[in-house]
């Protein structure tokens, strides 16, 4: 394990009359090991620099799938809370994150900032449940996800869209057939353009980077600061690399690696605006990933890397599943250089930056959050980041494990998109600061970790008193608020 380097400099305290901005760019399924600062072979100069001028996570946790991963971001809950536990398929009917919730974009936008989302949104489909109903000013991108790019190559497909709009008087869904929409807050989302595989390979390149920019260039030393949320679309399936970047990554490496060296420009990009625009030592900019796709694309040759650890998006819950990479840099505030083995999780971003943006008292008390602040962990003046332990969910909306310090108990596992959910006869236990791989089951070296157990059932317990008082929504429900219980 890699251990803690960071120093904790001095810094400068936030003002509430001088609130950063905040640049959130979250990539799709990026393993723990594709940039090369974290060990990856195509060289990523852009990502690389930015690391060592901030702060970077090597214990950073997200959840099972894209939607619950966005949820968590966003609510500061477990997404099985929230009724977002795992990405919704067609047919299945309502979906995504209800109304009530909060998130961070409303929680920014009620402290004064100018908000934007362009990319992926992934949890909702249908007008009062996409960007522009859930605090942001402005949105521009896809309301599901990137491999819905590939449907209409199906004749089948297109002629179900046929019978569909036959059968609703020329009438088709926001999503039917896959779209890029836009909306502003107040008004309903209106459909762009078609997303095809045409469109797949260059839509970072010609749209969601442009518009970041812009965004950026535009809000800029305004009166307001601005919170612009770039959701990048690769590396998420169907992978296709943009032409400009073909057969032309650094260490000429396949079209995953193409794929990572045209991120890594595009990131350089982004950051750039923040530098033109003089605004570097007010800005938070925020790199990470949604999930792990790694094995999962293994078999087909394009596979990225979780670094050491095992698992990946359908081998789950192994650390390779859950670890993805997460650089924070604000510039004078943020330690430059640091590195660090410190818990920190999807949740925990809602928290972390209303302390950061003097916004804490916006947080919602009328519902469990689940993420910690931290920001004083953030800002060098805390050694710790606060969280001890993380629970990880699996798609059908159970807990799969539990991770306590450096100990991770596993409840139930799969070893791939074709294998069940397993319930061994004894939690599987591994000690992830001499295991990384998870290879060695304690109970099969020794019968003296049942120890383990207490904190473990501890932390378990905690949550499911909380369902007593605050049970969880449901999956598409229209959810209005708790009511008090005496």
């Amino acid at each position: 394990m890699v251990a803690t380097i960071m120093a904790f400099a001095s810094v400068t305290p936030v003002s509430a009359q001088d609130k950063p901005n905040v640049v959130y760019i979250l990539v799709d399924n990026t393993g723990w090991g594709d940039f090369s600062v974290y060990g990856g072979t195509t060289p990523t100069p852009n990502i690389d620099k930015l690391a060592s001028q901030g702060m970077r996570f090597n214990n950073y946790n997200v959840e099972v799938q894209c939607t619950p991963t966005r949820s968590a971001i966003m609510t500061g809950r477990h997404p099985v809370r929230s009724g977002t536990y795992k990405v919704p398929f067609p047919g299945e009917g309502k979906a995504g994150m209800a109304p009530w919730e909060y998130t961070i974009a409303e929680l920014l936008s009620d402290g004064g900032y100018k908000t934007a989302l362009y990319g992926k949104w992934h949890l909702g489909n249908e007008q009062g449940r996409l960007p522009n109903d859930q605090g942001f000013d402005e949105w521009w991108g896809y309301p599901n996800s990137a491999d819905e790019s590939g449907y209409s190559s199906y004749p089948l497909f297109n002629l179900i869209v046929e019978e569909v709009k036959a059968k609703n008087n020329g009438e088709l869904p926001l999503d039917l057939p896959p779209q890029i929409l836009t909306g502003k807050k107040g008004e309903l989302s209106t459909k762009v353009m078609p997303f095809d595989l045409a469109l797949r390979p260059v839509i970072d390149q010609k749209y969601n980077i442009p518009k970041t920019v812009d965004f950026i260039k535009k809000n800029a030393g305004g009166k307001e600061p601005f919170f612009v949320y770039l959701a990048y679309s690769e590396v998420h399936p169907p992978i296709i690399a943009n032409p400009d970047f073909a057969a032309k990554s650094p260490n000429r490496g396949g079209v995953y690696s193409d794929v990572i060296a045209e991120m890594d420009v595009r990131v350089g990009e982004v950051v750039a605006a923040v530098e033109a625009a003089g605004i570097a030592d007010n800005t938070i900019i925020i790199l990470a990933s949604d999930n792990a796709t790694g094995g999962l694309l293994g078999a087909g040759g394009n596979g990225g890397s979780n670094g050491p650890w095992r698992g990946d998006f359908f081998n789950t819950p192994f650390e390779g599943s859950m670890r993805v990479p997460c650089i924070v840099r604000w510039t004078g505030k943020v330690p430059a250089g640091a590195v660090n083995d410190e818990m920190f999780a999807a949740v925990d971003w809602l928290p972390t930056l209303a302390g950061l943006t003097d916004l804490v008292a916006k947080v919602p008390t009328d519902r469990p959050i689940d993420g910690v602040d931290a920001s004083d962990y953030l800002l060098g003046k805390s050694k710790t980041t606060g969280r001890t332990s993380y629970m990880f969910f699996g798609a059908d909306g159970k807990l799969m494990s539990l991770k306590w310090r450096y100990y991770k108990t596993v409840f139930r596992f799969s070893e791939g998109v074709g294998s069940p959910y397993v319930q061994p006869q004894l939690p599987l236990m591994y000690d992830l600061s001499s295991d990384p791989g998870e290879k060695f089951n304690l109970w099969e070296s020794t019968l003296t970790n049942g120890w383990v157990f207490a904190p473990t059932l501890e932390e378990i317990g905690k949550y499911e008193r909380s369902l007593a008082k605050y049970p969880n929504i449901k999956v598409g429900e229209d959810f209005t608020g708790y009511k008090a219980k005496n």
